[in-house]
């Protein structure tokens, strides 16, 4: 069998089973109001730059600095067939490959880069390559810059090798790595595939690790290990595959969980090595990630995709439904980040490639998602 034809039929039974699983859990998993997207797509934004037979890989993070410096994570790039079929468009998921899982497909290239307001790269930070490559896969996983770091230091979470990178903010740097290369672990210097990291007003971190030990480390600003949560199970306060992290006012810290279809919510106390379990929002079929506003959060699901808004009671306000088609649909919003304009940029994981969003001129302020909550 061919590599298009493999890759085609593997994109198939993936959208059967997607279909299938959508119509068996939207009912249930969608609440609350539903109405339209609030923003348009700036069709075809996120311009190619790679060499010639390689397009995007997953874009697993997104972080926009600001309006012209949106950093990407992506899990190395596509290799295209060769010759290049004609309706191969910017992206290998015009030619039906699903770069996630058609990993024969990857090589371990162009992993961060940066790009400007127009969507065309900027910085590419291809000396740190090498922390991917020898990977099955899948690599990066998100990367995050804290509010309260004068430094404007990068975190990029690297799943499959249980670490954790900081570097300099010109990329010129790294600064600090966090784990061992290939070795999983569930002490205080170790991790089993981390997911995310999120940063508290007093300069504490936290790491969301993640999917093997299903627990929140927290560590003090110089990133020494002070204490936990967490656990594998199902009961209150517990996981099975913490994705994402965010933080609140009012101490408040919400973590994804993945596979457990569920929000856990936890408050820090005037311990710092102690959090307090607030409440478990269930009904969610697959949550990927989050954003924390002054008074309420969103979260993108899949199954159906969307985006939903909670108030911090996990009352549903609203969601909207992200639509697959292309050219500008979404096979899975990885990962989500808005600039100061309030300008949206998604991640797309599976189709590959990253999309800008804008706010409709007519959208109601209240659907529009806010730069992350800041404390002041």
């Amino acid at each position: 069998m061919s590599m298009t034809m493999r890759s085609l039929t593997t994109s198939i039974a993936v959208l059967v089973w997607t279909v299938l699983a959508t119509t068996v859990q939207a009912q249930d998993a969608v609440r609350g109001p539903v109405g339209p997207s609030p923003y348009d797509v700036i069709s075809g934004w996120h311009q190619p730059f790679a060499e010639e037979g390689f397009a995007f890989g997953g874009n697993s993070g997104v972080f926009a600095e600001s309006p012209d410096r949106i950093f990407i994570a992506q899990r190395g790039e596509t290799r295209l067939p060769d010759p290049i079929p004609p309706e191969f468009e910017q992206h290998a998921g015009t030619l039906g490959f699903n770069v996630l899982r058609d990993t024969e497909l990857r090589t371990w290239q162009n992993c961060l880069y940066t790009l400007d307001g127009d969507g065309r790269a900027i910085e590419i930070w291809k000396q740190w390559d090498y922390l991917c490559e020898g990977s099955d896969g899948p690599g990066p996983h998100r990367l995050r810059i804290s509010p309260y770091d004068p430094e404007r230091r990068v975190w990029v979470v690297n799943e499959t090798f249980h670490q954790i990178h900081v570097f300099s903010n010109d990329g010129s740097q790294l600064l600090m790595t966090l784990g061992e290369k290939g070795v999983p672990g569930d002490d205080e210097t170790h991790f089993g595939r981390p997911q995310d990291v999120a940063f508290l007003p007093d300069g504490r971190i936290l790491v969301a690790d993640g999917l093997d030990n299903h627990r929140v480390i927290i560590l003090d600003g110089d990133a020494n290990y002070i204490s936990e949560f967490g656990g594998f199970g199902e009961g209150p306060g517990q996981f099975n595959g913490i994705h994402a992290i965010g933080i609140g006012p009012d101490g408040l810290i919400f973590a994804l969980d993945r596979s457990g279809g569920r929000v856990n919510v936890f408050r820090t106390t005037d311990d710092p090595a102690e959090v307090e379990f607030v409440d478990v929002w269930s009904g969610f079929t697959l949550p990927l990630d989050i954003i924390v506003n002054d008074d309420a959060l969103w979260i993108t699901d899949l199954g159906p995709l969307r985006f939903v808004k909670l108030d911090f009671e996990g009352n549903h306000l609203y969601t909207w439904l992200v639509p697959r088609e292309l050219p500008d649909g979404y096979i899975e919003v990885h990962t989500f980040s808005v600039d100061s304009d309030l300008n949206l940029y998604g991640g797309d994981n599976q189709y590959g490639r990253t999309q800008k969003l804008v706010p409709k001129p007519d959208a109601d302020p209240d659907l529009i998602i806010q730069p992350p909550w800041v404390a002041r």
